[in-house]
């Protein structure tokens, strides 16, 4: 008699239970009434516009090569009326090619981003939840991970699979999972523990139910600001790449750019061809973390 009525009780605690990881669009978006919330999600709002209206916005091809009235390649022209950045070494508009740039930026940072969530968030709740030889197993992988140096790592890994924009995001993206899986375990071996947990365990919830139906929305909050965290790692990272000379070649980025100035000696001279997309990498990554660190303090108020 008493198990049937616990039972029914155990049921509708974990049924009625509140998922506190979800947000409000209210509370979503009051980080952003902030200063430093507001200037980094202005700078990213403004980032997709410029990649989604780029053909529009762009003067010329990115690859286009301009001629002066002699004939001659226009090298390293000065900012003119023409050219509102001047040219590069081979005559090509660098406010173009900065315009195209910031979609190279995009594609990376999200589809990377969404790549090291999904890796990782699986990782962290596999491990904290089940424990034993699976969490033994899955955080000495995390080990491994740590104890790879990622710049060497994804310069000989994307050297044998032929430089490539994707073989680039596979590289960031096999490695940057590390810190999000480890962080997310802590929070899952304590969420195990909890009621909720319990009451859905005893109402003869799956484990894959009680993962992802009970748990994981307590941790989404963590999980979206590493997320966020991971497209301004991600950027830098390509960047990093491309500066080195292993980026796609025949892709428009703002590392890739960089790295043109510096093998032509022009990164002294031609200080409107570096300036520009170095500014626009240290903002983006800064609109980032600015943004990241108003839902850091959020998420950890919802800890609480």
């Amino acid at each position: 008699m008493s198990d049937q009525l616990v039972l029914p009780s155990t049921r509708a605690t974990a049924a009625t239970l509140p998922r506190r990881g979800f947000l409000t669009v209210a509370s979503a978006l009051q980080p952003l009434l902030s200063w430093s919330g507001g200037f980094g999600a202005a700078v990213l709002v403004a980032a997709v516009l410029v990649a989604v209206l780029a053909p529009l916005l762009a003067p010329y091809d990115p690859m286009a090569t301009h001629y002066n009235a002699a004939g001659e390649v226009l090298r390293l022209a000065p900012p003119s009326a023409d050219h509102p950045l001047g040219t590069t070494n081979y005559g090509v508009d660098v406010l173009s090619q900065l315009i195209y740039g910031s979609r190279i930026v995009l594609v990376v940072g999200l589809t990377c981003a969404l790549l090291i969530g999904l890796i990782g968030t699986n990782i962290g709740l596999l491990a904290g939840y089940y424990g034993g030889r699976i969490d033994t197993v899955l955080m000495r992988l995390t080990d491994l991970a740590f104890g790879i140096p990622f710049l060497p790592f994804a310069v000989v890994l994307v050297t044998l699979l032929r430089p490539s924009l994707w073989n680039t995001i596979i590289a960031i993206s096999l490695l940057m999972w590390r810190t999000s899986a480890r962080v997310i375990r802590v929070q899952v071996l304590s969420l195990r523990e909890r009621g909720f947990v319990k009451a859905a365990w005893l109402a003869g919830a799956s484990d894959l139910r009680i993962l992802y139906i009970h748990i994981f929305p307590n941790v989404l909050p963590m999980v979206l600001l590493y997320v966020a965290f991971d497209i301004a790692y991600a950027v830098l990272a390509e960047a990093s790449i491309s500066f080195l000379g292993f980026g796609d070649p025949n892709q428009i980025s703002w590392g890739q750019m960089l790295y043109l100035a510096y093998v032509t000696g022009s990164i002294r001279q031609a200080w409107w061809w570096t300036v520009p997309p170095g500014l626009c990498i240290s903002l983006f990554v800064i609109a980032v973390f600015l943004v990241g660190r108003r839902y850091e303090r959020l998420a950890g108020l919802r800890q609480h």
